[in-house]
């Protein structure tokens, strides 16, 4: 009777095997999913907190432009000063 199931045990036995296995696999996968998503949500707060650090660069054009008319107007003061030396 043993004799007539042993094809039917190692045909169980392979596909317990298999399904272990599979299982495994799927559970590593899922880890590493998981893994990779919080390290995608952590490098996206990070690239916002930099956006957020470098928003006032956006704007340094109007500091340098202010810069630019202090020069001036101190180069003409200082043209006029001489002129009435």
């Amino acid at each position: 009777m043993l004799g007539e199931n042993v094809g039917w045990l190692i045909g169980f036995a392979v596909a317990f095997v298999i399904i272990v296995v599979v299982v495994v696999i799927v559970a590593s996968i899922l880890a590493l999913a998981n893994r990779i998503g919080r390290q995608a949500r952590a490098a996206i707060d990070a690239l916002d907190q930099s956006r957020i650090n470098t928003l006032p660069l956006w704007d340094l054009h109007h500091t340098n432009e202010a810069a630019k008319g202090i020069l001036d107007d101190a180069r003409k003061a200082r043209e006029q000063l001489e002129a009435q030396q």
